[in-house]
């Protein structure tokens, strides 16, 4: 199954034994967005985001959730934080989008989903599709444009730097019917990682543009049977990837895992268990993994949540109401930001939750 939007968790049938902690400060720090993802800070300390766009009125078709029709209304925001000014920095990326009649015109949309820097200038960004990629064909002149990494220009551009969509259906690692919807993304020296959460399997590519499989998540067995649907990536303290669950339909409650994957790559680990529709992961500076949820299950999105998991395995939740929760990012000083509304346009944001 692609993972056409994106939407996690709940707090309650996960945390058995848990605790809650309350916030201090919720601050939002932008608002207007379109269907915002993946939050990543730049070199400076700007916070960047990722926003899916609300799709268009060209090349519509029918999609794994329904009609959707195509656009170039993605977009990479950047937030000064000092100053707090929001501004576009990135405009004009691809963008598929619901188009009705059972949902809001432009919402659950795939387009730049997470984004992350290596060094001042590299920008890079995953921009999703969510099926299979020979039908990319059907977004004409734009079919090279999704299921694919991009990489900001100087001139507020970008450029495609891996065609995962292509990979997946030339070499399809989980051996399932091809599917493609590049997801989290982990950018580090010389490659970024990628979670494909519609070819169930995690990316590596080179430099050169050499793509080769790190994982490949398997079915969680039924009944009924569901695709795994990677999304969230993050490094651990111990070098090792730690990639975050939506689980395919129908969706459940408690049945999403946490997986560590060697950077080397191999055969993935269960690292936590017990969660729900997870979008995406960070760690904060004292080892603790932030495991953020979408709704509880979907499409119940109210019920997003936030779930701190310490080094010894204590859970506790984060009491701030989250509707539909799309990505994570902790400072330095430990302020947690995190995108909500992320499958709406126009009324997505980020909070500042300073604890």
């Amino acid at each position: 199954m692609s993972l056409t939007f994106i939407t996690l968790i709940t707090a309650a049938a996960l945390l058995a034994g848990g605790t809650v902690a309350g916030a201090q400060t919720v601050e939002v720090v932008a608002s207007g967005l379109d269907n915002p993802r993946g939050l990543a800070f730049a070199p400076n300390g700007d916070l960047y985001v990722a926003e899916a766009g609300s799709g268009g009125s060209e090349h519509c078709h029918v999609g794994p959730t329904g009609p959707r029709c195509f656009g170039t209304t993605g977009a990479i925001t950047r937030i000064d934080l000092r100053t707090g000014n929001v501004d576009v920095v990135v405009a004009g990326l691809p963008s598929l989008g619901d188009s009705g009649p059972n949902a809001p015109a432009g919402s659950s949309a795939s387009g730049p989903h997470h984004l992350g820097f290596q060094g001042v200038g590299n920008l890079y960004f995953t921009i999703g599709f969510g099926g299979e990629p020979a039908l990319r064909s059907v977004i004409g002149p734009h079919a090279g444009t999704m299921a694919v990494v991009g990489r900001a220009t100087p001139n507020g551009a970008f450029r495609v730097t891996a065609d995962i969509g292509t990979f997946e259906e030339s070499v399809n690692p989980d051996q399932d019917l091809p599917d493609s919807n590049p997801y989290g993304i982990l950018v580090l020296p010389g490659k970024q990682i990628v979670a494909d959460a519609g070819a169930n399997a995690l990316f590596e590519i080179r430099a050169n543009g050499q793509i080769r499989t790190l994982a490949v998540f398997d079915e969680l067995a039924g009944p009924p049977s569901r695709d795994a649907v990677p999304t969230g990536l993050a490094v651990g303290p111990d070098g090792a990837y730690y990639v975050g669950q939506l689980t395919g339909g129908p969706f459940a409650t408690g049945i999403a895992n946490i997986y560590r994957v060697p950077a080397e790559g191999g055969e993935p680990e269960v690292y936590a268990s017990g969660f729900t529709n997870v979008v995406d992961l960070a760690f904060g500076a004292d080892g603790s993994l932030y495991v953020l949820q979408i709704a509880n299950p979907i499409p119940n999105f109210p019920e997003g949540a936030l779930i701190r998991v310490a080094p010894d395995g204590t859970r506790t939740a984060i009491d701030v109401p989250l509707f539909a929760p799309g990505g994570i990012a902790i400072a330095k000083d430990g302020t947690i930001y995190v995108t909500i509304n992320s499958i709406l346009p126009g009324a997505g944001q980020v909070l500042a939750i300073r604890q």
